[in-house]
């Protein structure tokens, strides 16, 4: 064909001319404009999403009969989903960074307010409320270095990998990495190297799934921590009525339903991930049909996930903490720990001191007493390096 002048004819494949292009390139435009607003009809016996507008294309382009040459729907869906995964990571990473900054803002508010931290779901020592709450953005931090590797992970063009095989036709990998924006910090395409397995890997499937159940699991340990701490034995804290509701027949309840559901639907993103793990655990080499079970489990995880991560963002920016409540619930005991270290720092052993301090407990608990109720005379009965300087602890 006849070659423009900023086109110099070593860049040609020579698979087609610069019309063929050309009009190619406009009838795709004109389809795009026709999705956008709603108004492409798409046709379920065509399979897939490419066949549509290829047939689409073809009525009106004469030239789209070799739009799929070197192509197979194998490395278009590999390349598609790469694309996708590349999208959907910048989508889940800014909804982090959202519940990050909520989570920082609550903890500011609530740097004063004590509370009791728990193992085992018993009183352990005393926290700031403020500490509790960012061990979620040491999780949520986690989450996001997840994401980021899997958007690194996705960043290599597997387009030209055939069906299996490649093909015979001398086409441009680099320049199409290029245009698609697969390339590294450097703008250096970046390239599959195999073929066989470009076509049949669901690596990244599997690391996207389990990046969004990281996240689904840590919603649903946060939501836990609200459900108790809503609750009339806990009462640290009072959701908002936006993400609550009352009993179809108890009207005095009100059921923390936002913070359940969130619990709930990190089992559904945990079941997508283990259903990704199965579909790819006996196949062989290289496509295979059950492949195709992998999208509604992706699409789904990242829906649900985006969905949570809001209505958490929505949970922390209205949530009411009750600071009386929760210094209500500490006690002495839970100071065993500070007294223990107190000897440390007196130079007698931690196990030593452990034993000094539960006995010192046990006396508080036997006289019906709180532990800092226990005398300079009390403490220096059960080890002499007890010291006025002790009653500060």
């Amino acid at each position: 064909g006849d070659w423009s002048s900023d086109v110099c004819s070593s860049d040609l494949v020579g698979i087609i001319t610069l019309e063929e292009r050309d009009a190619i390139q406009a009838g795709l435009d004109a389809i795009l404009t026709q999705i956008k607003a709603g108004e492409f009809t798409w046709d379920p016996a065509l399979e897939d999403v490419h066949m549509n507008i290829e047939q689409a294309l073809t009525l009106e382009v004469p030239a789209a009969a070799k739009l799929h040459t070197a192509r197979s729907r194998n490395d278009q869906v590999a390349t598609d989903m790469r694309l996708w995964f590349k999208s959907a990571c910048d989508e889940l990473e800014l909804s982090l960074a959202k519940v990050i900054a909520a989570l920082v803002d609550l903890a500011d508010q609530t740097q004063k307010v004590i509370i009791p931290g728990y193992t085992h779901l018993q009183r352990a020592q005393p926290v700031p409320m403020a500490h509790h709450l960012l061990a979620y953005v040491e999780m949520f931090a986690r989450d996001r270095t997840l994401i980021a590797a899997v958007k690194e992970q996705a960043n290599v063009c597997p387009l030209g990998s055939g069906a299996i095989a490649g093909t015979t036709l001398p086409i441009d990998r680099d320049f199409v990495a290029k245009e698609l924006g697969f390339v590294d910090d450097e703008g250096k395409p970046q390239l599959t190297q195999n073929s066989m397995d470009a076509v049949s890997d669901r690596d990244t499937f599997i690391q996207f799934a389990s990046a969004c159940a990281a996240v689904g699991v840590h919603l649903s340990r946060l939501s836990e921590d609200f459900i108790l701490w809503s609750s009339a034995e806990f009462g640290f804290v009072k959701l908002p009525d936006a993400f609550t509701t009352g009993s179809s027949l108890m009207p005095q309840k009100k059921n923390p339903d936002a913070a359940e559901l969130l619990r709930g639907k990190a089992n559904r993103v945990l079941g997508h991930h283990t259903a990704l793990l199965a579909m790819i655990k006996g196949l062989p080499l290289t496509y295979n049909k059950d492949l195709q079970e992998d999208k509604q489990a992706l699409f789904d995880s990242l829906d649900t996930v985006q969905a949570a991560l809001k209505i958490t963002s929505g949970v922390l920016a209205t949530l009411q903490p009750a600071a009386a409540r929760m210094r209500g619930a500490l006690n002495s005991f839970m100071l065993a720990t500070d007294l223990s270290e107190y000897l440390v720092r007196k130079g007698v052993p931690f196990r030593e001191t452990h034993h000094i301090s539960g006995q010192a407990v046990q006396l508080a608990e036997k006289r019906g007493c709180a532990l800092t109720d226990l005398t300079l005379a009390d403490l220096q009965s059960l080890h002499p390096l007890f010291t006025e300087d002790v009653m500060a602890v």
